[in-house]
């Protein structure tokens, strides 16, 4: 997954194309009025006229599904393994903790930010103010610095959780809505013409079946962004770890 976010976001936008044609055939009106020569005439529904008839609700759904797109980007390119990590600086990390060059260390921390400089540089600033190294006060501030960009990268993640989540009830509310206005049409009898039922039935139809293709594709987005976030950050403990034993069992040069 090191390399496949960017090819993730095209897969989850190609789902989304291909769900998108999916919806809108099962959205599409059912009731035709029969014309005389009983010609069946097949109707393209365009996307402006599939928002008109969706109502209210395909509104803040828009909204929805451009946000949705928006984090699965985001995502996609902030979280790249190599970016949070930041291997390139391996050997100067390395070569610098074997110095206990505290300062050079939290200097390339500032000049390099990432979530194990950011980390890293929490447990140097520790020992730059107690002037010594204490591992139990240095792991403190490394936890609480782990923490911290934990919930800073989690953030936009869970927004995607939030999108699967409240699409679904957002489309079932323009259902609601719609049933409710057929139901309003029956009342004040128009039954006998299916013509007055066709909009309302549209709207509840279209509706459930956008916010289900919304919310498919953001909770895939989700779980994934999530599980390699995850694993970033064990190998994030790794490294620190790695690092942290160099200047412990390294003399400080005089």
């Amino acid at each position: 997954m090191k390399k496949g976010y960017l090819a993730v976001a095209a897969m989850l936008i190609l789902l989304v194309g291909m769900l998108v044609p999916i919806a809108t055939t099962l959205a599409q009106e059912v009731g035709e009025t029969a014309v005389a020569e009983q010609v069946e005439v097949a109707e393209t529904v365009t996307l402006g006229a599939l928002i008109k008839q969706g109502g209210w609700a395909m509104y803040p759904l828009g909204l929805f599904s451009m946000a949705m797109f928006y984090f699965i980007i985001r995502n996609a390119l902030l979280l790249r393994e190599k970016n949070m990590l930041r291997e390139d600086l391996k050997p100067q990390i390395e070569a610098l903790m074997a110095k206990r060059d505290v300062d050079g260390l939290r200097k390339l921390c500032a000049a390099n930010d990432s979530l194990l400089t950011a980390v890293l540089d929490a447990g140097m600033e520790r020992i730059s103010e107690e002037h010594e190294y204490d591992a139990q006060h240095v792991m403190a501030a490394i936890e609480e610095a782990g923490n911290e960009q934990m919930v800073t990268f989690m953030k936009p993640i869970n927004f995607l959780s939030i999108i699967g989540g409240t699409s679904p009830m957002l489309g079932l509310l323009g259902t609601v809505s719609g049933m409710i206005k057929a139901f309003s049409i029956i009342a004040q009898g128009g039954m006998g013409d299916p013509g007055k039922l066709a909009g309302s039935i549209g709207e509840a139809l279209i509706t459930t079946a956008t916010g289900l293709v919304i919310a498919i594709p953001a909770m895939i987005a989700y779980f994934l962004f999530k599980n390699s976030f995850i694993k970033s950050m064990s190998s994030m403990g790794r490294l620190v770890g790695h690092y942290l034993n160099i200047y412990r069992y390294s003399k400080e040069e005089d």
